[in-house]
């Protein structure tokens, strides 16, 4: 059986909690069951240094539970999921060996996730959840790499191309998390020094992935050119054809930016963000390929119905304009105990518009949600 050192997958361990996986030595001999708690960082370098080694097919079984589990169980599935991928971001920016077995290891279950459920998928390009400059960083790139294989997927290309453009969108910022996260929070503009390190981040995240392991070809390109335009004006080359993986990156980056919070400015809302993009490039085969797959109204978004309801997108709809939601108030504003499904209907539930984050006081979670609505 192939085995992985256990170095490799470090993210997926936490002390105190039971691990995920059998430890075996350096022979394949069992050292720790699955379950067991690692007591101490201490004790965890120790195995490290003793070459620790954890079986690979275990590593895989996410695939397994998460195809297997039921509905309810998924928003618990993408919170760790998406925890452990942020980490493995994390360790590949601070130049960790071992990044490629530890980013398979980590993507595959969201991938999984992804394709059982796009629906959910959504819904976690529009949570804005983060403590800090580097997972600020790190929330972006998993938002664009969720929205690349979403886009991916409804532009039919093969799995193979799918997974490339997940992992481009992920990587392509690796080398700047912590910067993504200061210029979001930073109301002046970028030093000269903050400039230089957007200019050369596409080289500085091809370098890092290559130290890292990765030799990937198409996967290294879409990474340092996913700020290439078709027109020569873009960076770091000025290159005209900047390939599918990359120009599918930008696009996917450029959206979810819309979506994202920054000093002096609220996200701004899902309605607005598809209506920019499309305005922008109105005949483009992506671009008209993203909007389509998110709507104007996606999972996750906050709307007010033409009814008086407030409400919360949980499903799309037969159209980009008629989303399934969940009704949090009834038509005076009064808060209902339980969510109210309701496919929404440009006759008798239009919606009236989407409504900000800050000015929502009703908030139901995502088990919630789904307990109530979509079993």
């Amino acid at each position: 059986m192939p085995f992985a050192p256990l170095s490799t997958v470090r993210h997926l361990i936490h002390t105190g909690r039971p691990l995920p996986f059998n430890v075996r030595d350096a022979d394949g001999l069992l050292l720790l069951a699955r379950g067991i708690r690692v007591q101490s960082p201490a004790q965890l370098e120790e195995l490290f240094a003793r070459g620790a080694l954890v079986d690979v097919a275990e590593l895989r079984s996410d695939h397994v539970d998460i195809s297997q589990a039921r509905r309810e169980e998924l928003p618990a599935l993408w919170t760790r999921c998406l925890a452990d991928v942020a980490r493995a971001l994390v360790q590949a920016g601070a130049g960790t060996a071992g990044f490629a077995s530890a980013l398979d290891t980590a993507a595959a279950p969201v991938q999984t996730l992804i394709a059982r459920d796009p629906d959910l998928a959504i819904y976690q390009v529009l949570r804005q959840e983060h403590n800090g400059d580097v997972d600020y960083g790190a929330q972006r790139s998993m938002r664009t790499a969720i929205t690349c294989a979403l886009v991916a997927q409804r532009l039919g290309w093969p799995a193979v191309q799918t997974e490339r453009a997940f992992k481009v969108g992920l990587t392509m910022n690796i080398s700047m998390l912590e910067l993504q996260g200061q210029l979001a929070r930073q109301s002046t503009p970028p030093t000269a020094q903050q400039l230089t390190a957007l200019q050369t981040h596409p080289m500085r995240s091809v370098r890092l992935l290559e130290q890292s392991g990765i030799q990937d070809a198409d996967w290294l390109e879409g990474v340092l050119r996913h700020h290439e335009l078709e027109d020569g004006s873009g960076y770091p080359s000025g290159c005209t054809e900047p390939g599918d993986l990359a120009a599918l990156a930008r696009r996917a980056d450029a959206y979810t930016a819309k979506l994202s919070w920054r000093a002096g400015r609220d996200a701004l809302a899902a309605d607005q963000a598809g209506r920019d993009m499309f305005m922008r490039e109105p005949g483009h085969e992506m671009t008209a390929a993203l909007v389509k797959e998110f709507g104007l109204y996606p999972p996750g978004c906050y709307v007010r119905l033409g009814t008086g309801e407030l409400a919360i997108v949980v499903e799309r709809g037969p159209t980009i304009t008629t989303p399934v939601v969940a009704c949090l108030t009834n038509e005076r504003g009064m808060p209902l105990a339980r969510p109210l499904r309701l496919p929404t209907d440009p006759r008798t539930h239009p919606v009236a518009g989407v409504v900000g984050e800050r000015s929502v006081n009703v908030r139901v979670s995502l088990d919630k949600l789904l307990a109530a609505l979509l079993n």
